[in-house]
């Protein structure tokens, strides 16, 4: 069912209008059109997905939420690209790298009902993570030199208009985060007021994550006390390696919603394997397979490589003959698994079993 009350096309277009007398008066006409094209397309895109999607269960005041997050990073960073200096045929790539990664923390963060300003914080870590890697694979590629690349990196217009608040009086410095989450880019003449929104921050209920990248807080002012906060960021790692983002989801499930959002807050965490223990986690994993075995996704590299090891026994010839009287449907994750591609219609689960039968063909 679409989503009731959300027009995406009036809401992005919306957006834009508000857009145009915010971009620097500086820039030429066509930069001035690509940054406000940017945030159109974007939020278009953005909207109608989250209409379209019958799983989410996001009302309107979520999407428009979501929406609306993406057309302001969308402002801000192509602002930022066009005063890096990057040429402009780099532009499209790093942008849809941004919008994809909003898109995706959002929709995960929203779902298990993360406090907003955690997930505006989430999202704000991983904008700029995503920007910061893009200009460091241009200049890998040698598509740029390492000078522009400190330049690009450096550009911040959404650090520049928090400060011009402050000189203009419209924000104390200790009010900056805050305000950095509520700013400054374009905004619907109606906030959302929703479920999502209109949730308070957590008063210690959460541990925290410094900066969404610090260390992981074991100790008597946590909610969590060992090992429950252990096995929650267990959890964690344990979902960071899974591509399958509806079995994440289906895992997530069937925790309780605050668990849900500790773990998710883990997820996000940067080099989160070096900052526990390896022995206490494949304690926990040991555990979780026991307890939980219909929640571990099975490998899809481990099946895909399965399958290929099975095919070089036979050779391709006597396993196509051997599938002949197969569904079209297994016949097809088999073919794709030659060519280390995985077939989405069929689940990981089935697709162990397959691949267990193929090998125990052999």
């Amino acid at each position: 069912m679409a989503i009731e009350g959300f027009d995406y096309n009036a809401f992005a277009q919306n957006l834009a209008s508000q857009a145009v007398d915010l971009v620097p008066q500086d820039f030429t006409k066509d930069q001035k059109a690509y940054v406000t094209n940017t945030l159109l397309n974007f939020s278009t895109l953005a909207g109608e997905a989250l209409y379209n999607d019958k799983d989410l269960g996001f009302n309107a005041d979520q999407a428009a939420m979501i929406t609306q997050i993406i057309a302001e990073w969308s402002f801000h960073k192509s602002v930022d690209l066009i005063r890096s200096g990057i040429p402009q045929q780099f532009w499209d790539p790093v942008m849809q790298k941004i919008a994809f990664t909003i898109f995706e923390i959002a929709k995960q963060t929203f779902k298990q009902g993360l406090p907003q300003d955690q997930i505006l914080q989430l999202i704000e870590h991983h904008v700029k993570k995503t920007y910061l890697e893009s200009i460091q694979e241009l200049k890998d590629k040698g598509f740029i030199d390492e000078a522009l690349m400190e330049i690009a990196s450096h550009q911040s217009n959404i650090d520049s208009m928090m400060q011009q608040m402050q000189e203009n009086g419209e924000v104390q410095p200790e009010d900056n985060q805050q305000a950095q989450n509520n700013a400054n880019a374009p905004a619907p003449q109606q906030q959302p007021s929703g479920e999502v929104a209109s949730q308070q921050a957590p008063s210690g209920n959460v541990p925290a994550v410094q900066g969404a990248g610090g260390t992981v807080p074991v100790g008597a002012n946590g909610r969590y006390e060992p090992p429950k906060l252990l096995k929650l960021v267990t959890v964690a790692l344990l979902l960071k390696r899974m591509d399958d983002e509806e079995q994440v989801q289906s895992i997530l499930e069937r925790f309780e919603q605050e668990d849900a959002g500790t773990v998710i807050k883990y997820m996000y965490v940067d080099n989160l394997e070096e900052q526990v223990d390896p022995t206490v986690t494949m304690k926990f994993l040991d555990e979780i397979a026991e307890n939980l075995p219909q929640a571990i996704e099975v490998n899809k590299k481990r099946i895909l490589q399965s399958v290929k090891e099975t095919v070089d026994k036979v050779g391709r010839n006597t396993m196509e003959r051997k599938l002949q009287l197969e569904r079209q449907k297994v016949r097809q994750f088999v073919f794709n698994a030659i060519e280390d591609e995985y077939y989405k219609g069929i689940s990981p689960k089935i697709a162990n079993i397959i691949a267990t039968y193929l090998a125990s063909g052999v």
